[in-house]
């Protein structure tokens, strides 16, 4: 295992000038030892590429990549000692699934004992014990990927592990038991963990820490809790979370009032801003019905109104603006196009200029 720090950029053309030449603007990342980390962000932001990064499959077109202070920049996969996890099972079918997990081990010459004691751990692990004898070409596609994260976990010795959305090819009802397993055997392992996807429930049940693409950057690196609460960037407000956050034009004054979407609201508590103009954000979770004429709300128009079973999700609109508002079931929701006023100013209010948070 190795803690792993990145200072780098990359462009797959020469000469890059603007911010759009690049498949990874400038980026400064550690991954610290033993750690379980998520890669998140839409297709083409720039995940794959720092994770063939990491691995060496890729070269910075410019700065370092160093693993436990050592210069690796230029290093192959074999010298960085990493194994990777690829979207689609890479197996040999004509094993068995012991054969399988031993091929690493048996490739490093590591002694017969030890591989049956390894191999027996790692089948184990993925509940995989009654299958060592199968040949690979007679599985599932599932299984035949569990004996792939199982060829990426079997060595003990790694600097860290990739996965390059190992699930893709997994049935969406599996998919939960074996993202809790990733997580278990991490516990259990302590080995350094990278996990790249675009599903955040996937990032956020198995990562201790996340780090959000999107274009090229990463816009904020936290917990799932930080994330929500506290987004750094209006994309990872919008990005994280089902729906996603709410935002709404805001400005604020020389004399300290605030409007939004043109009507008065009352300025955050203990949080001054400076005169300008801002987005609010506010997640569905924290938007509250109340009374008319309540200085933290603003008087919407009831457009859709879903009964989920656990919640309601209201839909409205104020001035070509759309917020949304995830609601008790016991709640006494407006008839589309009743007027319903809205509290969207709390202590989980959030507010951002120029796409960032501004701290107060």
């Amino acid at each position: 295992m190795a803690r792993i720090e990145l200072d780098l950029a990359h462009a797959y053309r020469p000469n890059p000038v603007q911010d759009s030449d690049y498949a990874l603007l400038p980026l400064k990342m550690i991954f610290r030892d033993g750690g379980a980390y998520a890669l998140l962000g839409p297709s083409g932001c720039g995940k794959t590429t720092l994770l063939n990064i990491i691995s060496g499959l890729v070269a910075p077109s410019q700065g370092s990549v160093r693993f436990d202070g050592v210069d690796m920049t230029l290093a192959t996969p074999q010298q960085r000692n990493i194994a990777q996890v690829f979207q689609f099972p890479v197996i040999y079918d004509t094993m068995t699934v012991a054969e399988n997990l031993a091929f690493p081990l048996r490739n490093r010459r590591v002694p017969e004992a030890q591989i049956k004691k390894r191999v027996t751990e790692i089948a184990e692990m993925l509940d995989m014990s009654g299958q060592l004898d199968q040949r690979a070409s007679g599985l599932a596609a599932d299984a035949k990927q569990k004996i792939s994260l199982g060829r990426g976990l079997v060595r003990p010795d790694v600097s860290a592990v990739l996965f390059d959305e190992p699930l893709t090819v997994i049935d969406p009802h599996l998919k939960w038991q074996l993202r809790r397993k990733l997580k278990q055997i991490h516990h259990e392992l302590k080995l350094t963990l990278i996990y790249v996807t675009h599903d955040q429930v996937e990032a956020l049940t198995f990562a201790e820490e996340v780090v959000v693409m999107t274009r090229g950057r990463a816009v904020q690196t936290g917990s799932a809790d930080a994330l929500f609460e506290r987004p750094r960037h209006t994309f990872v407000g919008h990005f994280i979370g089902s729906p996603g956050m709410n935002f709404l034009p805001a400005h604020m004054d020389g004399s300290g009032a605030l409007s939004v979407a043109g009507l008065a609201l009352a300025p955050p508590a203990g949080r001054p801003l400076p005169q300008g103009r801002y987005k609010l954000g506010v997640r569905p979770e924290y938007v509250a019905q109340t009374l008319a004429h309540d200085r933290s709300a603003l008087p919407f128009r009831a457009a859709m109104v879903q009964d989920i079973g656990t919640h309601v999700m209201l839909t409205a609109t104020l001035d070509g603006h759309t917020v949304k508002a995830r609601l008790p079931p016991e709640a006494e929701v407006p008839e589309k196009g009743q007027e319903v006023w809205l509290r969207v100013m709390g202590p989980h209010t959030c507010f951002y200029r120029n796409e960032e948070l501004v701290d107060a």
